[in-house]
């Protein structure tokens, strides 16, 4: 009996070292990652474009609603839309005006994350600037946070909430040098650099299981000059550049054959011509007033991006809906051909914030703002996302490359909650996506 017992749990022991595909997963995340980066010659990707080739990738990934950075990069890390993983937008909406606060701490978080599973299965992690991680069970990690208080600079907040405590020092000692403003600053690409660096090292010494890292430098100057801006290529080359950093630690460190790099985003990008102001609309007719507090509201828009979503401050205020319904009905024409009215419903199928009572999605080419005073029509300049995720622009990309993943695939169409179980997979992880699906040809047949 004995020995039939220890058959199986040989046979189970098998079973399971079978399962997982990869020992260690790179997941990097190009914030504004747009697939043309892979698919034209005319980005300067080397590193990409070779793992694009020589692995799977993907014509286009949609994104959730509003595309914006934080919720997508919650459903990256859950395979959740943002209905079910409860991290809506990039900032929640307050209801005494909004201080400049996000969604900064995992606990925010209403599913489990990969982190999750991964502690849970004995591995571990890494994140390296990362929406939504701060007090993450992630065993290195340097989380996106700041301060509000004016003045201050965003170093210091990356070093007060480090895991393990001194962790930021040691990245200083070992590869980084002494940080600051001038050495890792969004303005200028030795952010990218510096991130790809952190996690190089990290890979290299400490080798977790997994990894995640956010690089932000194609969106930032997206937003300054649009999807074809002067210094796009330049960004784009920097983001490469990171990957191919933590690509040779993996050489170094003698488990390239046994790394996986996934590389996505978050969302695409549109050139912006105009900004749309829909709280000008609501303040006109009394709903709220242009103070930062909104005043004795009844009704505001939220804004994200290319989105806007109606909050009301009594969620079963009825007449107020109706008559926020009815301001939009009797806009001119000329207004109303500008956007389209996201119903309740709708938001619930697409897996958005289910406290709003609709949304306003604007066509391609025009932004909304927050203001409640002036024009509701204004000019716009640069690009934006955070548009209703169904057309091209706005998609992101996917790319997968290194063990366990399939060579020359393509991927006509995934989402981006479709993410999470391609990672699950290659480690073997205990984790059900609530919202995505594995696609089964990503992967090596064992």
């Amino acid at each position: 009996m004995r020995k039939y017992t220890v058959l199986v749990l040989v046979m189970l022991l098998g079973l399971c070292l079978k399962a997982q595909q990869s020992e260690h997963v790179v997941l990097v995340s190009i914030d504004g990652f747009r697939p043309d980066f892979y698919m034209e010659a005319k980005w300067p990707a080397p590193n990409l474009k070779w793992m694009a080739e020589n692995g799977t990738k993907a014509e286009g990934v949609r994104g959730v609603y509003p595309s914006v950075t934080y919720p997508s990069h919650t459903t990256l890390i859950t395979g959740a839309k943002p209905a079910r993983h409860g991290i809506y937008y990039n900032s929640p909406f307050e209801e005494k005006g909004q201080t400049g606060a996000w969604y900064w701490y995992e606990n925010e978080i209403k599913v489990p994350t990969l982190w999750d599973a991964v502690r849970a299965k004995g591995m571990k992690s890494a994140a390296f600037i990362w929406p939504v991680s701060v007090d993450a069970p992630i065993d290195y990690n340097i989380p996106e946070y700041w301060y509000l208080k004016e003045g201050t600079d965003r170093i210091e907040p990356m070093r007060d909430k480090d895991i393990p405590n001194g962790f930021f020092e040691e990245l200083e000692r070992e590869v980084l040098g002494k940080m600051s403003n001038t050495t890792f600053n969004g303005e200028f690409f030795n952010r990218e650099d510096r991130t790809g660096e952190m996690a190089a090292y990290v890979l290299e010494k400490h080798k977790p299981n997994f990894i995640a890292l956010h690089l932000i430098g194609t969106d930032h100057f997206q937003h300054q000059g649009g999807r074809d801006g002067e210094m796009v290529p330049f960004a784009v080359a920097a983001a490469d550049r990171a990957i191919g950093k933590i690509k040779e630690a993996a050489e170094r460190a003698g488990i390239l054959d046994k790394t996986t790099f996934i590389i996505s985003g978050d969302h695409g990008f549109v050139d912006v011509h105009s900004l749309l102001s829909p709280n000008v609309w609501l303040a006109n007719a009394g709903l709220m007033s242009t103070a930062k507090d909104r005043g004795n509201w009844k009704a505001a828009f939220h804004t994200s991006g290319a989105a806007a979503f109606l909050m009301l401050k009594d969620p079963k205020d009825t007449k107020t809906l109706n008559q926020v319904k009815q301001i939009l009905n009797d806009l001119p024409e000329k207004t109303k051909k500008l956007f389209r009215v996201v119903s309740k419903e709708e938001l619930a199928q697409v897996g958005a914030d289910p406290n709003a009572f609709l949304a306003i999605a604007p066509i391609p080419g025009v932004a909304m703002s927050g203001s409640a005073s002036g024009d509701d029509l204004k000019r716009g300049s640069g690009g934006t996302h955070g548009y209703f995720p169904d057309f091209k622009q706005i998609e992101t990309g996917f790319v997968a490359w290194g063990a366990g993943v399939t060579k020359g695939k393509l991927v006509h169409k995934m989402g981006l909650e479709d993410v999470a179980p391609v990672i699950a997979a290659l480690l073997g992880l205990d984790f059900a996506a609530p919202d995505g699906v594995l696609f089964p040809g990503i992967l090596e047949k064992k």
